[in-house]
């Protein structure tokens, strides 16, 4: 199973993730918690997340209320069960100050999210799909 971690608020941003892996990868499964707080309470299998699967892929929005990406990142890289989590900041903004800033946090990367449904899935598409073959080989 490919396990992927989605960190959304935003039910419509949801539905358009769920829309753009329809079909995509049979072995995905995607779970969603709805801000950063719950993202680590899921990591580290707190309440109400004890029997949370371990994700191999986090998908962080940029904008996640109650506790901030850049914090969430600080979080996850300062513990050793995560360290090496893949953490792709998935945002609506475009601008270079909060890339830099997610990256510098310990992102593996900084994704602008596609405003039209045909672009959105094609990068959703291929960048999961990257991500699969490499955890895949770094598997075998």
């Amino acid at each position: 199973m490919f396990n992927v971690l989605m960190v959304e608020d935003n039910q419509a941003d949801v539905m358009l993730m769920e829309l753009a892996l329809e079909d995509f990868l049979p072995d995905l499964s995607l779970q969603v918690v709805p801000d950063g707080v719950d993202a680590l309470a899921y990591l580290k299998r707190q309440p109400p997340y004890e029997h949370a699967s371990r994700p191999q892929l986090m998908l962080l929005d940029g904008n996640t209320p109650r506790k901030s990406a850049v914090e969430v990142l600080a979080e996850v890289r300062q513990d050793p069960a995560f360290r090496d989590l893949p953490v792709l900041v998935f945002s609506g903004s475009t601008a270079e100050a909060d890339a830099k800033k997610s990256i510098q946090a310990g992102a593996t990367a900084y994704i602008t999210k596609p405003t039209g449904l045909d672009e959105y899935t094609r990068v959703v598409q291929d960048t999961l799909g990257f991500w699969h073959a490499r955890l895949a080989e770094a598997e075998e």
